[in-house]
């Protein structure tokens, strides 16, 4: 493996672990309590975009909406949460049933995951640049699942 490709896995990896860890706060709620949760915050003006770009986004927001890869974001986060609480579910009964049920489920989350990622390859082709995010593979999750510490 050459120097870059090691680099590049690395920080990928790292940045996988940090996207998790970060779910698992979410899932936990350690960001419910936030000083100013509710309320909409000071957006005025963004100077990393541009102008136009901004203004647009600004008569957006005033008049109730977000850009479609806002929302897209959104769902796509509420929905990898809850796939992930179907995982730990179904990962925790294959034990008690034998594994019986686990070959039926996890062909269900697999295609509920690809269904995930087709959203997610959707929001990185419209989302602005540096927004992009990661797809969501099934080995990693079985990974994070058998082993949370990782």
């Amino acid at each position: 493996m050459t120097y870059n490709e090691t680099k590049n896995r690395s920080e990928t990896d790292l940045v996988n672990i940090v996207e998790r860890r970060i779910w698992q706060s979410m899932e936990e709620g350690q960001f419910e309590n936030l000083p100013g949760k509710g309320r909409p915050l000071d957006l005025d003006s963004n100077p990393h975009v541009d102008p136009a770009e901004d203004t647009l986004y600004r008569i957006l927001s005033k008049n109730g909406f977000a850009p479609e890869w806002v929302e897209l974001n959104k769902d796509i986060r509420l929905q990898i949460a809850d796939w992930r609480k179907a995982l730990r579910s179904v990962w925790a009964r294959r034990s008690t049933d034998g594994g019986v049920k686990w070959k039926e489920e996890s062909t269900k989350l697999q295609e509920r995951l690809r269904d995930i990622n087709n959203k997610v390859f959707r929001y990185n082709l419209i989302a602005p640049f540096g927004r992009q995010m990661f797809g969501f593979k099934w080995e990693k999750e079985l990974q994070w699942i058998e082993h949370p510490d990782s």
